[in-house]
């Protein structure tokens, strides 16, 4: 049987593997394994956010030291930053990157890693030593030097509100202590940034600084604001999550605060045991995040927030990072063998055959689910950029691009400025217990209509689809433009060896009376 899903409305809601927006839509019976219709709605468009395209980088493993930051490197610049692993990072047009954390930000005091002296410190979440050598200044000039803007998150563990408002003072103040002291260490101008996070996941257990919905919103916004009183023109997210007994509580007491709330999920929750599923069984979550969104919206609706507070994904990936045992509360001691060994486990990460066509497929999907809900969606942050479960891999002697980088830079790179809206008829990619369109598509045009960029997904491993396109009553006829990224197989991936197996390839793709075959696996950019 046909699966009909909106790809684009208000809020969207799943009824028998139907997505239903606007209006009800009739199945329509399998006539061939094989095809799909995309119709494209060109009278109605709205436009997104640039800040969908952003980043996350924590002090995890080697995502800073040896990753973006590797002073003594002959690969580094005169400040320290790994010149290879920023270019790379531009490809990807990011416009937002969030620091410090993550579980990170629940244990990280600032003005440890400001001025000339700065020693060492026990990082009570990762149970490493924080050196304190790439800090608040430094995060600035990465962000400069790979043309972003900074996202700070704060402290909400063992930190403090008022720790929170004299960061900002640092950060944005012309004058007071916090501004002479920016000054003292070289930075006369303030950095004026503008987006903060109050806290990380303090919904969780697992966090340092764990809170109750009773006390969260009352702490949101005495932290707001204190920073609001700082710098008044502040764009404040806070951590919250698709659970109404936590986010709506937290929007009662402080919404009037807030812009946005910072909501976060890894669909692979690999935390403790590092499972490797195969392409479909990853690939039947990739509608997992439509619903999700739906949720948020939900709840901003009924808080009476819908406009007012958008949608801040600032920690998504389809896998879970793997840190067995972590994050913890308190310093570890260093003759603790069994933690040491714990920490060693996260080399896990780095191992090349986890990040297939099916995590780069995925990534498509958040993609377009984003795009659908333009009106909410403000921003998201791929977590992390470099590294651990990133897109980009880098090694002592060079990176190398993971399958989802080249979904991220089609994303950022190729699209046009609005969002259509669309349907589409596809069959289903199924497992024993699921399954998922085997279509998922986004279309974007210009503000005259005359150019647009067709996003379509193949999820099913190894079918070609036979796809008909329509942009309001034209079906495209001839030869097209076109970046397609697919693999020799579902589970290709790139490694140290054989950086190149997976990239994207610029073709002419022919269309016949609005007709295209997209390749099993691969996502077109038309």
């Amino acid at each position: 049987m046909k699966k009909i899903y909106l790809l684009f409305g208000p809020v969207s809601f799943v009824l028998l593997g139907i997505f239903i927006s606007g209006s009800c839509k009739n199945r329509v019976e399998q006539t061939s394994p094989s095809t799909a219709s995309v119709i494209i709605d060109d009278s109605h468009l709205k436009s997104y956010s640039s800040t969908i395209f952003g980043g996350f980088i924590e002090h995890f493993q080697d995502q800073v030291y040896g990753g973006i930051y590797d002073p003594g490197s002959p690969l580094s610049n005169e400040d320290g930053f790994r010149m290879d692993v920023a270019d790379a990072i531009k490809e990807l047009n990011l416009t937002v990157v969030r620091w410090s954390g993550g579980c990170f930000a629940s244990g990280y005091h600032w003005k440890n890693g400001v001025g000339k002296v700065r020693k060492p410190v026990p990082d009570p979440v990762w149970g490493v030593v924080e050196p304190n050598i790439f800090g608040t200044d430094e995060f600035v000039k990465l962000c400069r030097l790979i043309g972003c803007k900074p996202y700070i998150c704060t402290n909400v563990g063992n930190g403090t509100p008022q720790e929170m408002k004299e960061w900002v003072e640092y950060y944005n103040s012309l004058t007071g202590q916090y501004a002479d002291q920016r000054k003292e260490n070289g930075h006369a101008e303030p950095y004026n940034i503008k987006y903060w996070s109050i806290g990380n996941e303090n919904w969780g257990e697992h966090e340092r600084g764990a809170s109750t919905p009773e006390k969260w919103g009352p702490l949101v916004r005495e932290s707001a604001e204190l920073t609001l009183d700082a710098d008044s023109t502040l764009i404040l997210a806070a951590a919250a999550t698709t659970d109404k007994g936590w986010t709506l509580p937290l929007l009662k007491a402080a919404g009037e605060k807030l812009d946005l709330v910072a909501v976060h999920n890894y669909w692979l929750p690999l935390w403790g045991k590092n499972e490797i599923p195969d392409y479909k069984s990853c690939i039947v979550l990739s509608e997992d995040p439509q619903h999700m969104f739906d949720g948020v919206v939900s709840m901003l609706d009924s808080a009476g927030y819908r406009e007012k507070i958008k949608i801040a994904f600032d920690e998504w990936n389809l896998r879970g990072w793997h840190h067995p045992s972590f994050p913890r509360k308190e310093p570890i001691n260093p003759s603790d063998t069994t933690a040491m060994r714990l920490i060693q486990k996260r080399d896990i990460n780095k191992i090349p055959y986890q990040y297939s066509m099916a995590d780069a497929l995925f990534s498509a999907s958040f993609m377009n689910a984003c795009l659908r809900h333009s009106d909410d969606v403000e921003m998201t942050n791929i977590a992390p950029v470099v590294n651990t479960r990133g897109p980009l891999f880098v090694n002592p002697n060079g990176i190398v691009k993971r399958t989802t980088f080249h979904t991220l830079a089609m994303y950022a790179n190729l699209l046009e400025r609005n969002v259509a809206s669309l349907s589409v008829i596809s069959d289903s990619v199924r497992t024993e217990k699921r399954g998922v369109p085997d279509v998922d598509a986004i279309a974007t045009t210009n503000d005259s209509k005359g150019n647009w960029s067709v996003a379509l997904i193949n999820r099913h491993p190894d079918q070609t689809i036979t796809c008909t396109l329509r942009i309001g009553e034209w079906l495209p006829d001839g030869e097209f433009n076109a970046t397609v990224l697919q693999g020799d197989s579902p589970e290709a991936y790139n490694d140290i060896e054989n950086p190149e197996r997976v990239k994207p390839e610029t073709i002419i793709l022919s269309f016949k009376d609005g007709v295209v075959i997209l390749s099993p696996h691969s996502l077109s950019m038309i």
